[in-house]
């Protein structure tokens, strides 16, 4: 199925288009003092039924309730995105559209920006790993003051009822995994990262694997991308070097008072109209291929984030076994000294933390390695889908636009196979009637020259002319290479002339205008020549 995007342009159904009662329109520019922003407004309906009758499945959580409206910054559908990549460590995230230090406010970047921010919605609705996050919820129906709490709040966010919210109390679930010692946490996960101690996991074959797959896939995609690029500008240089063409055959017709004038003009337009034709051609090609391939590798990137979360994961575990070993170290020593019970007790209760630390942190990174594992081969399937039918789509588009060409060229050729040359060597326009006579007429003079000719009967002279008539001289032949043979003109028969009762003198030979060509005429019966008598002529 195919639909229409703001643009004009058509594409093909895409996952997202499930999410569609979620929207952001209504782009409005504000002022405060210095700051300068712009917000969009958020609605979010109840899903409707589809068009072949099912509901759609959106697993928003909530889902169930009424119409709501928020305006968001795009500050805020930042602090969605990043939310997201800490409550759902190991996931896909959509990419969101990149900040625009300059010209943030012109109005063709807010609309793009508008239609990307409301994409990026739409896929974190439908996705199954995203859809029922609590950030997201928050994001769409908290109101101002309880969305600003939750930007500001460092803990967890728990969504508690529609338009408000708690913050609940942190567990070492939610704590562990972030750093929350600052520059002690941080630098120990970096001496850990350079000494590479990392812990090992079942899985490590798999993941390099993937890691080769997603570094090999980039770069290949990149280059597709960067030719995509390539070719639409071609095209749009196409389109204005049509454009210009059609201006000078314009003026060459201008030029010229004649018919050739007119087909030149008709040449100019016809340049015209292709420039225009090759300038849509460029629009779908750029919003049909071009911007899929580099939506594809913001995908490739966000599968990138992926695999970074689960390297984070992983070295925060590393870093919690670390701090384990040593504290058990330490606590090993302290007990083996008298009078330093105090300082062992204290050691001893820091290393229950430490363990329950690295036992959250194990399970941290169990859950996002098999997040990640779920995500990759989610996104090996949709990217094997979306490759075909956007090459697909590439092929068709160009398929349709060389036939749309092919016909605007065709309807020239009458026009300039109309213009003839008259006695004068002037460009005259002969009508299409006239063509059609013509080219009917030559046809079938090909027809009839390409079949057998008919000879025509003679007729027979009386026997008695016959016998007075003196046999004509015997002549060597006469050679007609590559010549017709000769055809008699007059041959048609006549009525059968009367009975002579004698035969008359037969006159003498006159001289013709050629010498030493003689010529006997025989003259009927009545003494007049008709049509119907033969003309001899020969050679002495």
């Amino acid at each position: 199925m195919m639909t229409t995007e703001s643009s004009g342009v058509p594409r093909r159904a895409r996952p997202e288009d499930a999410a569609m009662h979620i929207s952001v329109s209504d782009p409005v520019q504000h002022t405060d003092g210095l700051n300068k922003y712009t917000s969009y407004r958020v609605d979010v309906r109840p899903p409707t039924a589809t068009a072949d009758g099912r509901t759609q499945d959106i697993m928003i959580a909530n889902a169930g309730m009424g119409y709501s409206s928020v305006l968001r910054r795009y500050s805020d559908f930042l602090w969605l995105y990043e939310r997201l990549h800490t409550e759902r460590a190991g996931a896909v995230v959509p990419p969101i559209p990149e900040k625009q230090p300059v010209g943030r406010f012109n109005a063709a970047f807010v609309e793009d920006r508008r239609v990307n921010l409301e994409r990026f919605l739409r896929r974190v609705a439908v996705h199954p790993e995203l859809a029922d996050a609590n950030c997201l919820e928050t994001f769409l129906r908290a109101d101002d003051a309880t969305f600003h709490a939750a930007k500001n709040a460092k803990g967890a966010v728990v969504v508690s009822q529609p338009g408000s919210m708690m913050m609940g109390p942190p567990t070492a679930a939610t704590m562990s995994p972030q750093k929350k010692d600052g520059f002690k946490r941080w630098f120990a996960e970096a001496k850990t990262s350079m000494t590479g101690d990392l812990v090992k996991s079942p899985d490590d074959d798999i993941f390099d694997e993937i890691h080769r797959y997603v570094h090999g896939l980039d770069n290949q995609m990149r280059n597709v991308s960067h030719q995509a690029t390539a070719l639409v500008r071609k095209g749009k240089e196409i389109a204005n070097g049509l454009f210009e063409f059609g201006l000078a055959f314009n003026l060459l017709g201008q030029s010229e008072a004649d018919a050739l004038g007119d087909a030149l003009s008709k040449m100019g337009e016809t340049a015209d109209r292709l420039s225009v034709l090759s300038a849509e051609q460029a629009e779908k090609e750029m919003a049909q291929f071009e911007e899929p391939l580099q939506d594809y590798i913001k995908m490739i990137h966000a599968v990138k984030l992926a695999l970074q979360r689960r390297h984070e994961k992983r070295l925060t575990f590393s870093t919690c076994l670390s701090e384990v070993e040593s504290k058990q170290s330490q606590l090993a020593k302290l007990r083996a000294q008298i009078g330093s019970e105090a300082k062992a007790y204290a050691v001893e209760m820091s290393l229950r933390r430490a363990q329950e630390a690295s036992e959250a942190a194990k399970d941290d990174f169990a859950t996002v390695s098999q997040r990640v594992l779920r995500e990759v081969d989610r996104f090996k399937r949709e990217k094997a889908e979306d490759m075909r039918r956007t090459v697909l789509d590439y092929i068709n588009l160009q398929v349709e636009y060389n036939k749309r060409m092919e016909e605007v060229w065709s309807s020239l050729i009458p026009k300039l196979e109309s213009v003839q040359l008259d006695s004068n060597s002037n460009a005259i326009t002969q009508p299409s009637s006239s063509l059609s006579t013509t080219s009917s007429s030559h046809d079938e003079l090909g027809r009839m020259q390409s079949q057998p000719r008919l000879q025509q009967p003679v007729p027979k002279m009386p026997q008695q002319q016959q016998q007075q008539l003196p046999p004509p001289p015997q002549q060597p032949p006469i050679s007609m290479m590559g010549q017709q043979p000769p055809q008699y003109i007059n041959t048609q028969p006549g009525p059968p002339p009367p009975m002579p009762q004698q035969a008359p003198p037969v006159a003498p030979p006159q001289q013709l205008g050629y010498p030493g060509v003689m010529q006997h005429q025989v003259p009927p019966a009545g003494g007049s020549m008709n049509q119907s008598m033969l003309s001899v002529q020969y050679r002495e």
